[in-house]
């Protein structure tokens, strides 16, 4: 008997693809609630340093990509760059142009989705994001874009966080309570350098990428858990999308994870959280 000619060919199993206009719509949604301002403001010193290390100068003409409340923005005005900020969430932009009034810093804000970027090709010497542009659904989209904004020769600064590192980490407890949408891939990918080479590699001259650690500074593991509950658009929709007994599960998952990776003692909360800082420069 021919039993390989009379074999049944195996049943194929199909990827599935992600609703990406759907999921896109949720995480707006999702970065609209809350008030992320109120985190965002804390992660400054990121901005600062992707700025140095992308070397943005006075007259750099720099776009924010997913800019949020502007750490990015800020960082690039005080430099003296043209800088133009953008986010898909208006009420962020609006936080980041009243920052950059108190300082009197000259910033074009516009309202602007990461993964269509409203400019002509060329027309930036220099893009930047800080914990934005890695949160789209579609990775290959904003990464795309970006190339084609930035000029030749220009740069590109990201800051993402790892897979491994705290926030990264905490993103694998929620998806415990929540799962990510199937086809989805993980944002915290971003954060590996394998990746950015598959988004940036065929059109770089040069990568790269440094391991950094953001501290996360509050009074307690309750503290940290109430502010994010209140302020930061996942973990807020988490939150709000279980029943009683899983947000006090998830706490308390949360609150163990906080504790592992305290470096404070118990007297306060010190949470170094690792980040990829990556300069890209484009052909």
């Amino acid at each position: 008997m021919n039993t390989v000619a009379e074999r049944k060919p195996a049943k194929q199993t199909e990827a599935a693809v992600p609703d990406y206009t759907a999921i896109k719509q949720k995480q707006q949604a999702t970065w609209a609630s809350g008030d992320f301002a109120i985190i965002g403001v804390t992660l400054q010193i990121v901005g600062e340093s992707l700025a140095e290390a992308a070397d943005i100068r006075a007259g750099d003409r720099v776009l924010d990509v997913a800019a949020g409340n502007g750490n990015a923005t800020l960082a690039a005005a005080r430099r003296f760059a043209d800088v133009t900020s953008t986010d898909y969430v208006p009420d962020l932009l609006e936080k980041g142009r009243v920052r950059a009034l108190a300082e009197g810093l000259p910033v074009n804000f516009r309202v602007a989705d990461a993964e269509a970027l409203p400019f002509e090709g060329g027309s930036f010497d220099a893009a930047l994001s800080t914990f934005g542009a890695m949160f789209t659904p579609d990775h290959r989209k904003p990464a795309k874009e970006m190339l084609r904004v930035v000029r030749n020769g220009g740069r590109i600064g990201l800051a993402n966080w790892t897979p491994d590192g705290f926030i990264g980490q905490l993103f694998k407890v929620i998806g415990r309570y929540i799962p990510a949408p199937a086809g989805l891939r993980s944002p915290a990918l971003w954060g590996t350098e394998e990746h950015i080479m598959e988004l940036f590699g065929t059109q770089a001259t040069a990568i790269r990428a440094v391991r950094k650690h953001f501290n996360f500074r509050f009074r307690s593991a309750a503290h940290w858990i109430q502010v994010f509950r209140d302020y930061y658009g996942p973990t807020n929709k988490a939150f709000a999308a279980l029943n009683p007994l899983g947000q006090d599960a998830m706490a308390r998952d949360i609150t163990e994870l906080l504790n592992r990776c305290n470096v404070a003692g118990p007297s306060s909360l010190v949470v170094p959280s690792e980040y990829l800082e990556v300069v890209i420069d484009r052909k």
